[in-house]
């Protein structure tokens, strides 16, 4: 049976990957309404244009294989000197032909627009869900962990993609771990100095603790690979859901004579609850929230980071001390890390220093566009 692609197929893009991977998949897809609003040009201010994206779906004997998106992260290309296209939502059954047909046509997209190189998977930007999971495939993912079967790695490299940019996300067992270890001669002094403090991100302080995490992430992230400065529309359209899945003891905004220095934002692991849900808000989904919030025990670091003047100050083993201590006593049993790039030797550092252990290696992909 011939392949059918299409555009624009936004339910058949959102059930693709249940198709393309069956049940027992470790997969774990984003709220459909959430994955409708980031794919939206109009709703989304990542997009300057509604022609900087499009997604695709193939479709054998009626039912969808796989997807894929194409765009353009017109900030990130400024930025960098760089004319490339973004794909992502790279989800496909182990069928090659669909994967081909999906892959040419995002190329055909980004190639008609000037790009003369395309690179995944980017969901959407290199601050959100990015790689391609390359190895780990038996771990669970996190909340905003990306995850792929192993034949995804097959289907591109048999389309002329390259591995680069290799990174780890990471796993701290909570349980094995004394927080206390972290509060070295420099974290007691900050600690008996007075000048330091913890602010709580909780419902009413929402707000501005978010937007205090902004600054800390613009300044802090600001030479790092890939990075383009977060604007306060685009963190905020990111963060719209926080406040409704926030646990208000797991987070925390370092303040030193008042002012924002530092910051750790987590949430819980929310893809027991998705999974359950089927990753749609339906009837019975309060009931499912009640269950989960008795049995959840696994949270996941979505950000942390420090002001540059205060690199070198000891800041990041304090806020973890705090909030590794606050998410035992709240009972939680391990907590995930986000990405970090193996060029990225300091974050690794830390993350060694706190028992980290790598939970999936991940790579972009890569090809130029002839």
């Amino acid at each position: 049976m011939m392949i059918e692609l299409r555009t624009g197929d936004f339910e058949a893009f959102f059930q693709a990957p249940s198709h393309a991977y069956g049940q027992d998949s470790l997969y774990v897809s984003p709220m459909r309404a959430d994955l409708a609003r980031f794919l939206s040009p109009v709703e989304n201010p990542l997009f300057q244009s509604p022609d900087d994206i499009a997604f695709f779906t193939a479709h054998r004997n009626g039912f969808p294989v796989g997807r894929i998106t194409a765009h353009i992260h017109r900030a990130s290309n400024a930025r960098h000197n760089e004319t490339r296209a973004h794909f992502g939502f790279f989800d496909c059954g182990d069928d090659p032909d669909a994967a081909r047909a999906l892959l040419t046509y995002a190329e055909t997209w980004a190639k008609a627009r000037g790009m003369t190189e395309i690179a995944g998977n980017f969901n959407l930007t290199a601050m959100q869900q990015a790689g391609v999971v390359t190895d780990g495939f038996d771990a669970a993912p996190y909340t905003d962990q990306i995850y792929n079967p192993p034949h995804i790695v097959r289907l591109l490299e048999a389309n002329g993609y390259a591995r680069d940019f290799p990174m780890t996300t990471s796993e701290i067992d909570l349980q094995s771990l004394d927080p206390a270890r972290l509060l070295g001669p420099k974290q007691k002094a900050h600690l008996a100095s007075g000048e330091y403090s913890f602010a709580p991100v909780n419902r009413k302080t929402l707000a501005a603790r978010m937007e205090d995490a902004r600054v800390i992430l613009n300044a802090s992230f600001t030479d790092n690979p890939m990075f383009v400065p977060v604007s306060a529309e685009e963190f905020h359209f990111q963060a719209k859901e926080m406040k409704a899945i926030l646990d208000t003891r797991i987070s925390v905004v370092l303040m030193r004579k008042g002012a924002p220095v530092g910051a750790v934002i987590a949430i819980p692991d929310l893809n027991p609850l998705v999974r359950a849900t089927g990753a749609r808000l339906r009837w019975s989904t309060p009931w499912h929230y009640l269950r989960y919030r008795l049995t959840r025990r696994r949270a996941v670091i979505i950000f942390q980071g420090v002001m540059p003047d205060f690199h070198g100050a000891g800041l990041n083993p304090l806020m973890l001390w705090h909030v590794l201590s606050a998410m035992k006593q709240a009972g939680y049993h391990k907590v995930g890390g986000t990405w970090i790039a193996d060029v990225n030797a300091a974050s690794l550092r830390q993350l060694e220093k706190v028992g980290g252990k790598p939970l999936h290696r991940l790579h972009l992909f890569r090809k130029a566009l002839a």
